[in-house]
């Protein structure tokens, strides 16, 4: 029988080699099950968890039971932990707030539906900003999750607590949400890698929408192979969802031969404001593509500036409506009134933490009579501008690169006070929702701050649909020593 270089139960073994050695019996579904619920429990101080699946034993059973029955399953066994926005089939599912508190989900999202039929085993659900509202994981109704490279800082948002069950080993792979940049931004925070998909590429039945026309479901990992795996099972149409895509998933990690030719653009836009190690790592990363074979140069795309104020003014008003729903009368937490009106207004007062009370607010204000054209209709036409430079972007480049932040992982409560400060935390990110185009973040290094080595992150975009081009550029990252994606220290 043969034995992984890396022991299966390992925190730092990856996904693919999980399932390897569940497929030829070196271990079983039972103990990599065992393993990782024995690392949650002993990075509870990091509060990334929100809840452990009650079924991952009958899950492992089931899994072990389809195995021995011969079925060929690629994530055989593979603990996956997926934030808290989306349904899994009997566990509780809060989206971070306090107003679905011992809400159990009746039915499972299309992506975890996928990722149990493919074998893998849902143990736990990962902490989150409210309702996705975040860029910091600080705005979860169950307190914030710390960065595992520096507990005083955030690990991002706002799917943090996915971003961190990978950067820790808590599981190989984690899925999380991202609407503005909620999964590249703490992935760039912890180290590891986090794919925004193109829009429509993975279905969102079944994730708790913040707004609508931005979500999209996307994987963390700690490898290209990894990114692959889980893309190649959770992508594909779902009829499910009106707006996914016919785009069957032929995801693979590329080589350094991949490189050669490739041709690199690099966002004029992006390129002030970076703290000193961001830009250093920009460098290094442009400098190894290069030397690879790979073309570089700039492009503008002036319209970015308008970005932030457009994502918002389009994602606070599908907010307002979205939320709408949770009023305390059918799901989640009820506080009683005289009548059904003051009922629901104590409930949404108690129930929505600040953060979510506030974009409601100027949602609402945003869609309001005599606001609409001033307001929402204006930053629609920005998307529409964003997009077509993109587009026009692409007809010089095969991929575009920024930061995936300016700065590292700031410290906890440092931009807790000024929410337009937390707002421009996405400042790179922000437009490729708004384009629904895929990107990725790379972890290629590291910036000292205070005497820690805090993980830097550079974003690969590409045109829409082409999802497999960022993993083979991943893989080709990893082949050259730039991608560095590893289990934070300590962990």
């Amino acid at each position: 029988m043969s034995v992984p270089a890396t022991p299966p139960t390992s925190a730092t073994s990856s996904a693919a080699a999980q399932a390897r050695a569940v497929q030829s019996r070196d271990t079983t579904p039972q103990d990599l099950t065992a393993a990782a619920l024995a690392r949650i429990e002993a990075a509870r101080d990091l509060n990334a968890v929100l809840s452990v699946n009650p079924h991952v034993a009958e899950q492992a059973a089931q899994v072990q039971a389809r195995l021995d029955a011969g079925q060929i399953l690629p994530l055989a066994g593979v603990p996956v932990i997926v934030k808290d926005n989306i349904n899994v089939t009997g566990t509780a599912t809060t989206s971070g707030s306090r107003i679905l508190r011992g809400y159990v989900s009746p039915y499972d999202a299309t992506a975890a539906a996928r990722l149990v039929q493919a074998g893998a085993v849902i143990v736990a659900k990962a902490n989150m900003d409210e309702f996705a509202m975040g860029s910091s994981t600080e705005n979860s109704a169950y307190g914030p999750t710390l960065n595992p490279h520096d507990p005083a800082r955030v690990p991002g948002g706002s799917s943090g607590g996915s971003a961190v069950a990978v950067a820790a080993g808590l599981s190989a792979v984690s899925l999380g949400s991202d609407t503005g940049g909620s999964v590249r931004q703490p992935a760039a925070f912890t180290g590891v890698y986090g794919l925004k998909p193109t829009y429509g590429r993975v279905s969102r039945y079944g994730l708790i929408a913040y707004a609508s026309s931005l979500d999209q479901i996307g994987p963390f990992a700690r490898s290209a192979e990894d990114l692959a795996l889980v893309m190649n099972v959770i992508a594909g149409h779902d009829p499910h969802d009106a707006t996914s895509l016919q785009a069957p998933p032929t995801f693979a990690a590329g080589t350094p031969d991949d490189l050669r030719g490739l041709r690199v653009g690099v966002i004029t836009e992006s390129l002030a404001g970076n703290t000193a190690g961001v830009n250093a790592t920009l460098n290094a990363t442009l400098d190894a593509l290069r030397g690879a074979g790979a073309t570089t140069g700039e492009v503008s795309l002036p319209e970015l500036r308008y970005a932030i104020a457009a994502y918002y003014l389009i994602a606070m008003p599908e907010a307002s409506s979205n939320l709408a729903r949770f009023d305390g009368m059918v799901y989640g937490q009820r506080v009683p009134g005289s009548d059904v009106t003051e009922a629901m207004t104590l409930t949404r007062e108690q129930g929505f933490g600040p953060e979510v009370q506030r974009r409601i607010l100027i949602g609402t204000y945003a869609l309001s009579s005599g606001y609409y054209d001033a307001y929402y209709s204006k930053a629609m036409k920005v998307r529409r501008l964003i997009a077509d430079r993109f587009t026009q972007a692409f007809g010089q480049f095969d991929v575009l690169v920024t930061p995936t932040s300016p700065f590292p992982a700031f410290r906890r409560g440092e931009k807790t006070s000024d929410p337009l400060a937390m707002y421009a935390a996405d400042v790179d990110t922000v437009a490729v929702n708004l384009a629904g185009l895929p990107a990725l973040s790379v972890p290629a290094g590291f910036e000292t701050v205070d005497g820690t080595p805090l993980p830097v992150g550079i974003q690969f975009i590409a045109p829409a649909l082409h999802d497999e081009r960022l993993v083979q550029i991943a893989g080709a990252l990893e082949g050259i020593g730039i991608a560095q994606p590893q289990v934070a220290p300590g962990y």
